[in-house]
């Protein structure tokens, strides 16, 4: 009988799917806005949101305000980091060593930013990403060679 994954281990493979989950959605909501980047401006010029909706308001003014280019760079981005966010849950599920170091490697890279972003301005959202990416990264080289297969 198989040995029961730590519960760590567990709780990584949670936080990384929900992450891939979230970023995913991100890429395509991008995408979809470069593909309708045109009915955006043209909307945005309407008057029909004059002082109504505010939010919609300034989220079509920030889209608009955005190059094409951009947009596209960073959809694809996106959608490249959900599915390398993807993989590294799948990995650290069947607990394989390439999954680990790939996992300590790109989050131990997110951290120097992390702090840059919690120096300009500390929000709880900021926060609780640092604080997460910490523990991961904390978690994942202590128990690094206790458990897990190998490649």
């Amino acid at each position: 009988m198989r040995n029961q994954r730590p519960s760590g281990l567990v709780a990584i493979v949670i936080y990384k799917t929900f992450l891939a989950i979230i970023l995913a959605i991100a890429a395509i909501a991008i995408l979809l806005a470069l593909q309708n980047y045109q009915s955006f401006t043209s909307l945005s010029e309407a008057y029909i949101l004059e002082g109504k909706l505010n939010i919609i308001e300034w989220l079509i003014e920030k889209i608009t305000n955005i190059k094409q280019q951009t947009l596209q760079f960073s959809g694809i981005a996106t959608g490249a980091y959900a599915a390398v966010t993807a993989i590294e849950a799948i990995g650290l599920w069947y607990e394989k060593a390439w999954a680990r170091i790939l996992v300590l490697v790109l989050v131990g890279i997110s951290i120097p930013p992390e702090i840059f972003e919690l120096i300009k301005g500390i929000t709880i959202l900021k926060l609780l990403v640092f604080v997460v990416n910490i523990a991961v990264f904390w978690y994942l080289l202590r128990h690094f060679p206790k458990h897990g297969r190998q490649l």
